[in-house]
């Protein structure tokens, strides 16, 4: 079911990409729209790992510059079957991970220094299995397309701003009048948001419980994510999300809380919820 909901609703990110490419440029807008939205699905498959990994400033490293997170990484990918991730570090003090990488032959995992100051080792074990849940479960790939068609989405009602600053466009090919290119402009990426945070949040429950699975003890993951949760509020937002802020969904926890106006279409599912369904697991109330 959750698969069969996310590849609908990856289907509707890219239906929604070419009815903004008619509403703003005609038969014409739809065609160049659907072969950029296949170009750029063609390049996140390939090289959204790399973009991400340097866009988070992040530095691989080995078992000698954080052994704990090296050993506990190499211990959950072999307790789950999987090829060794690389690891990465991100020198700020938020405190957060991510997972990135097409397929699990071709994983990473980072983490920031804030994360690693105030975790044990059983909760850096819990948030790591959940990182490793989203290269179980193929939720890498699915979050990097959907963030880049609804980049793409946002650049094109972008476009058709400064398209008709600057001039405009006729009516010839069936495109819309001045006023849909108006509500494309609006409405489109809020839709294209929309879209995002119902993959992400739904691919966000199950690599909890596939982490929590992997890790052996569900409370571990609960208890890393209150003191996530918790630290996060205390500490200023991750600066390199708050300039590329389509990473976010990437994160364990929602990297740009009470910083920015993105927190309110958060791509990341109520914290609260998440730790009762990881309790659930337990029996612990």
């Amino acid at each position: 079911m959750n698969t069969m909901r996310t590849t609908i609703l990856l289907a509707a990110l890219t239906a929604l990409f070419m009815v903004v490419g008619q509403a703003l440029g005609g038969q014409s807008g739809m065609m160049i729209a659907l072969v950029v939205a296949i170009g750029m699905n063609f390049f996140a498959y390939w090289y959204s790992d790399k973009m991400v990994l340097s866009m988070s400033g992040a530095e691989e490293i080995g078992p000698d510059q954080a052994p704990e997170l090296f050993e506990v990484v190499e211990e959950l990918a072999r307790r789950g079957g999987l090829p060794m991730p690389k690891v990465y570090i991100m020198h700020d003090p938020n405190p957060n991970a991510f997972a990135t990488g097409r397929d699990p032959q071709h994983a990473a995992v980072a983490a920031t220094t804030g994360l690693l100051q105030i975790l044990n080792r059983d909760e850096l074990a819990g948030v790591m299995a959940h990182e490793l849940g989203h290269v179980m479960n193929r939720d890498i790939l699915i979050g990097t397309l959907s963030a880049t068609i609804a980049g793409a989405i946002t650049m094109l009602a972008n476009m058709a701003q400064w398209a008709m600053i600057f001039g405009g466009r006729d009516d010839e090919e069936g495109g819309g009048g001045g006023l849909s290119a108006i509500l494309m402009m609006i409405l489109a990426p809020l839709a294209a948001t929309l879209i995002q945070m119902a993959i992400s949040r739904s691919r966000e429950y199950g690599a909890d419980a596939a982490g929590a699975r992997l890790c052996g003890d569900p409370l571990w993951l609960a208890s890393a994510l209150y003191k996530l949760t918790e630290e996060a509020q205390r500490t200023p937002p991750m600066q390199s999300v708050e300039r590329n802020p389509s990473t976010a969904h990437l994160f364990i926890v929602n990297p740009l809380s009470g910083a920015s106006l993105a927190s309110l279409f958060s791509t990341h599912p109520p914290m609260e919820e998440r730790i009762r369904r990881l309790q659930g697991m337990t029996g612990a109330q």
